[in-house]
């Protein structure tokens, strides 16, 4: 789905199939709309509270950050992470418009570099099934985690994703996306795996919960087949299909999310968290 990387690329161990910039964070504000129950939920179930220092990996247009800024409020801050400078550029503008001065954005690839700075909370949604190598990433999540600290992930397993009645073009999404991320080295279930990659980076005491929004209208339809519309660059490089059929199956799903009488899911999200041990 996304945690905002940078446009789509092969490098640097990240080969994110999402394009990036505009268009990228356009995406992700309606799926940050649809999934904010969850997280906000996730939030309060973890213990995130005012004064604490927070670190959102991968935080694209700032749409987590921002929500985290809310509830740390007075004495907490933000820093939200990503390699994609356009969006961090949105994100600055935004957060300025909301007058929210507890909140940063920096330019750093977890995956490569340290952040420098310990937090009491440390996230990521939707960055690691990205990554060839996630728990190189999650090892730098812990390290930026106070002793005493949790790190939270959440991510997707793209094999419970579902619609009803059958159709075929959905089914061809789900095979076109999975493939993709797979031909660049990375995980589209990488969901189940996150409560044995966070004990093998060091994290204790780690729980577990699925979420997955579904309905028959609104935005959780829509980012079907807006995801799809955001992946046709990676589905051309790697030759899965022609052009031709990427703009019919991207007009075949808007029909069928508009019609009230169907059903669509997301993906099924993951959520794993735990704490970094003290001493």
């Amino acid at each position: 789905m996304s945690g905002s990387r940078g446009a789509s690329k092969k490098g640097k161990g990240r080969d994110y199939i999402i394009r990036g910039g505009f268009e990228g964070r356009e995406r992700l504000r309606v799926l940050s709309r649809v999934m904010q129950p969850a997280a906000l939920s996730l939030f309060h179930r973890v213990g995130v509270r005012p004064g604490m220092d927070c670190l959102d990996v991968g935080s694209g247009g700032g749409d987590v950050a921002f929500d985290l800024a809310h509830l740390v409020s007075p004495g907490g801050s933000v820093l939200g992470l990503d390699i994609d400078e356009i969006k961090l550029q949105l994100a600055r503008r935004e957060a300025r418009a909301r007058h929210l001065s507890n909140v940063q954005f920096r330019a750093v690839d977890i995956a490569e570099n340290d952040v420098g700075t310990e937090f009491d909370f440390v996230h990521a949604r939707f960055v690691l099934t990205h990554l060839r190598e996630p728990a190189k990433a999650l090892a730098k999540m812990h390290k930026a985690t106070r002793p005493g600290g949790i790190v939270a992930v959440a991510d997707i397993d793209f094999r419970g994703y579902f619609c009803h009645p059958h159709f075929p073009p959905f089914e061809r999404y789900v095979e076109l996306y999975t493939t993709a991320v797979e031909r660049r080295g990375a995980d589209p279930n990488i969901g189940p795996r996150l409560p044995s990659l966070l004990e093998g980076a060091g994290i204790r005491g780690v729980q577990m919960n699925v979420v997955q929004p579904a309905g028959t209208h609104g935005e959780v339809k829509l980012i079907t087949p807006i995801t799809m519309e955001n992946i046709a660059d990676a589905v051309l490089a790697e030759r899965l299909a022609s052009r031709k059929e990427i703009e019919r199956l991207v007009s075949e799903l808007y029909a069928f999310a508009q019609d009230r009488s169907t059903v669509v899911s997301f993906p099924r999200v993951v959520e794993a968290w735990g704490y970094r041990p003290r001493g």
